[in-house]
């Protein structure tokens, strides 16, 4: 099952022409409609399938950028799925080196960024994707000077990575 995820989640994410978030429920007739026509956003709903878009995201400015959340739920397959979207300014950081125990899978939609993992820098240009294994201590810094804009997605899987 693990084999599929990979593919799956680029080809979502490739298909992103631009970066999305969760949309505004749909109302509707009945609480089972609206319930399936409504994407889940925290961990207490199982995601479904569902288009999130652009100019449906809450954007709020960081003092290194602007973030937007897409969402954070458990799925079928998955304990939890994480995915949001960062735009950092020119010459700022994610945040301090931090250890990640899940994986992250990262697409630089536009802009340069520096993706360091266990003091290991390499530079990644739009359209890049940046894999972080678990267990490794991780940094995004954008070295540019223009805004840099970047997906990330975390995984969780139903057991305890494997060392």
């Amino acid at each position: 099952m693990k084999t599929l995820l990979y593919p799956v989640l680029f080809g979502l994410l490739a298909g992103m022409s631009s970066a999305q978030t969760p949309a505004t429920p749909a109302s509707s007739s009945t609480p089972a409609a609206a319930a399936a026509s409504t994407p889940a956003k925290t961990s207490a709903t199982k995601l479904v399938s569902h288009v999130y878009e652009w100019d449906k995201l809450v954007a709020v400015t960081k003092p290194n950028g602007v973030r937007r959340d897409v969402f954070d739920a458990p799925t079928t397959t998955l304990d939890k799925l994480h995915c949001h979207i960062t735009t950092l300014n020119p010459g700022e950081r994610s945040g301090q080196p931090t250890l990640h125990l899940q994986e992250e899978v990262i697409i630089v939609k536009e802009g340069t960024i520096e993706a360091t993992h266990d003091g290991v820098a390499d530079m990644a240009s739009a359209g890049s994707v940046i894999y972080f294994a678990a267990n490794a201590t991780t940094c995004l810094r954008n070295p540019g000077t223009t805004p840099a804009t970047y997906i990330v997605i975390n995984y969780y899987p139903p057991v305890p990575a494997k060392s």
